[in-house]
């Protein structure tokens, strides 16, 4: 069963289960998929799927970030729980030290050893790690090691 076709599952099950939370926060999802599916004239792969979840995910933590600042907790709790949602369906994002690990072997590879071959650095560890770990985290861990 593709990534696609079981948040299709998850809606369906949400609606019969009477989970209004869940089932707008899938159909948000579902209607971003379908808006690539059309605009790209492609059928989406699972890697297709998780940039689109990465993205959604992204868009709500900087919701997130503009409700706090505003004092509206309303709208920042429901950001919060679409991301935790959308969250599910990622694969488990690596910890900080298997991140570092993963980031040492990269510029290893590449025979990275300045800042100014980060770019080198984050073309590699993008392809590599990007459905374990999201770019700003690559990025400011890379910039830590090189630095």
């Amino acid at each position: 069963m593709t990534l696609r076709e079981q948040i299709n599952d998850d809606i369906k099950t949400a609606m019969k289960e009477k989970n209004v939370e869940k089932r707008d926060a899938l159909r948000l999802l579902s209607s971003a998929m379908k808006q690539v599916e059309v605009d790209e004239r492609k059928e989406l792969s699972d890697d297709d799927v998780i940039k689109i979840i990465q993205k959604q995910v992204k868009q709500r933590n900087d919701a997130m970030v503009q409700y706090r600042d505003a004092g509206r907790e309303d709208l920042y709790d429901k950001e919060a729980s679409e991301a935790a949602i959308f969250e599910t369906y990622l694969p488990t994002q690596l910890s900080d030290e298997e991140l570092e690990s993963a980031i040492r072997a990269i510029i290893a590879e590449v025979g990275a050893s300045s800042m100014k071959e980060i770019g080198k650095v984050m073309g590699a560890a993008s392809k590599a790690l990007g459905a374990q770990a999201d770019g700003k985290r690559i990025n400011e861990c890379a910039k830590k090691i090189l630095g």
